[in-house]
């Protein structure tokens, strides 16, 4: 794709390119990380979510692998703290809590407490994990606009 701008690019020198990195870096205003404590030890949460935790949250929404929790773990907390919290006897529940708290704390401090995080949590337990909702939606559009019944023809 640069090849077919740098083709162009002779005829178009009067044109300013949008420049995402100098407009970024103007409006970086970085909120306060947050801290949170965990078995003792303070950890601050990242001050902004990372699209990489939405993307990993998305890919591993089933998936019970480590490495994959891992992961979306160091996305926001910065550090590999998943086998610290498993030997200190975090359990599932404690996890997918602190996940809702954490992820919602970054996005809008103050919106959610520990305890409606873990009223979700149980919510999305007691619905067997549902689908995150942009994949429901998706699916429900598919099926007004007359999408696939899932059968071949």
């Amino acid at each position: 794709m640069t090849d077919i701008l740098d083709e162009h690019q002779d005829d178009e020198q009067h044109l300013d390119a949008a420049d995402f990195d100098a407009f970024f870096a103007e409006q970086n205003d970085p909120r306060p990380r947050q801290p949170i404590t965990l078995f003792g030890r303070r950890h601050l949460l990242a001050a902004e979510l990372p699209l990489m935790f939405t993307l990993e949250a998305e890919r591993i929404q089933h998936s019970s692998n480590p490495d994959d929790i891992r992961k979306l773990l160091i996305t926001i907390f910065g550090s590999d703290v998943l086998d610290e919290w498993a030997e200190k006897g975090l359990t599932d529940r404690q996890l997918g809590i602190l996940l809702i708290y954490s992820a919602a704390a970054i996005r809008a401090p103050g919106t959610v407490t520990m305890e409606r995080a873990a009223e979700l949590h149980d919510e999305q337990e007691a619905q067997g994990k549902a689908p995150a909702p942009n994949r429901a939606q998706r699916r429900s559009k598919k099926t007004k606009r007359g999408g696939s019944s899932g059968r071949r023809s």
